[in-house]
């Protein structure tokens, strides 16, 4: 059997970004998360796509989670949480939720690669990935990818999300059973 070579440089790249990953904020976002009344969850293009996972897996634990945008989406309030996942964290609609979510006094918890950057100073838990981004003209700590721009930050933030997931899965009690009890059957 031959081995795929890119698929092993991406493992390895990842190995090694995870080792620059503060396991304390990793933490906090578990504590805001736990605590939120509800959670939204925003993030656009691929980075969306991670964030929608993470919804996912949060309503499979039983939590009140919103993805920002659908239609069934409503207001956020003072005691929810907003995490965005932002690599240059100057999205504009996502700098526009952070800025709302801010204004209602909701938690803000980021995923970044700037954490610096608009979100992340509004945000009072900050996650921070290395990663490589043409969105930011600002050069990350990050030695260049063997993959396409943001392909890391993305791939990342979802494996910090699925993080995220088991730690709450561990303190919720939760087993596969239960959270299965909650997948989706209208499929």
């Amino acid at each position: 059997m031959a081995h795929c070579q890119y698929l092993l440089s991406i493992i390895k790249e990842l190995s090694e970004d995870a080792l620059q990953v503060d396991g304390a904020s990793v933490d906090k976002l578990c504590d805001v998360t736990l605590n939120a009344g509800r959670v939204f969850v925003a993030g656009a293009g691929r980075s969306g796509f991670a964030a929608r996972a993470f919804a996912n897996r949060l309503m499979h634990l039983g939590f009140t989670v919103y993805f920002v945008g659908e239609p069934t989406t409503p207001s956020i309030q003072k005691n929810d949480l907003l995490v965005i996942g932002s690599g240059s964290g100057e999205t504009a609609s996502l700098v526009s939720m952070a800025q709302k979510a801010h204004k209602q006094q909701a938690k803000i918890a980021t995923l970044t690669i700037f954490p610096e950057h608009t979100i992340g100073a509004l945000s009072s838990v900050c996650v921070k990935i290395p990663g490589v981004t043409a969105k930011s003209e600002e050069l990350s700590q990050k030695a260049d990818s063997v993959q396409p721009s943001g392909s890391s930050f993305e791939q990342l933030s979802w494996l910090i999300y699925d993080s995220v997931i088991i730690k709450l899965k561990e303190i919720k009690q939760q087993t596969d059973a239960q959270m299965y009890c909650r997948h989706a059957n209208l499929e």
